[in-house]
């Protein structure tokens, strides 16, 4: 099965750059283009890719706009989005998951981590870069500590489902969960998705957040 992307920026060259990386990947196809936020949300609609490559700093619309567009919009369904920047600033991260987006990566990404992103999240899951996680977690870490979980939310979860969350919040795999709770990979990834579903969120990072704010997880544990 072929992973249809669309690359969004506003710079031509870096467009065309990513065009080639991706491109020489078996399996990948560029089929579309986006020099705005508002040229985005339109491929998103028209060419139904599986991923979009979406800067942060665009005329017309900027990235984050344009994934909160693209997430809820029913015509473009399926869609992932991974935030591309050179700025690896704290607001982008958070504003970008926020925003639905499945990915936050650098623009410095190795070639082969870039083709390896864009097939993990076309695969359903959801990624950050080692320094996105730490920063995510040293967010935190910055904030009141709560004294216990907010039961409130989590009460539509399982007692393993709350587990499993939690170490998901804590930056393990699907294997490394399975091993943790003596588990198979594939019954975490269905604990995981029952999850999301229950506490309505669209992937792994959303996830993340939740744990954290609701004192599911806390920093240093």
């Amino acid at each position: 099965m072929t992973i249809r992307v669309v690359v969004a920026d506003d710079q031509s060259l870096v467009r065309a750059g990513f065009r080639v990386l991706l491109e020489r990947a078996e399996g990948i196809e560029v089929v579309g283009e986006a020099e705005n936020g508002a040229e985005a949300v339109e491929l998103a609609r028209s060419a139904r890719p599986d991923v979009i490559l979406m800067d942060i700093r665009m005329p017309v619309l900027d990235g984050l706009a344009a994934t909160r567009k693209i997430v809820a919009d029913d015509r473009a369904p399926g869609v992932h989005v991974i935030m591309l920047t050179t700025f690896e600033l704290d607001e982008y991260v958070f504003e970008a998951l926020r925003a639905g987006a499945s990915g936050f990566l650098l623009k410095n990404i190795d070639p082969d981590d870039l083709r390896r992103a864009v097939r993990v999240v076309a695969g359903g899951d959801a990624l950050l870069s080692p320094s996105v996680t730490k920063r995510l977690i040293a967010e935190f870490a910055t904030r009141p500590a709560g004294t216990a979980p907010d039961t409130g939310r989590l009460a539509v979860l399982t007692g393993r489902e709350r587990e499993v969350v939690a170490l998901v919040g804590r930056g393990l795999s699907n294997d490394e969960i399975g091993r943790h709770l003596h588990m198979s990979p594939a019954t975490a990834r269905t604990h995981v998705s029952r999850a999301m579903t229950k506490l309505d969120v669209r992937d792994r990072p959303q996830l993340v957040v939740l744990a954290y704010e609701t004192h599911l997880v806390t920093p240093g544990e």
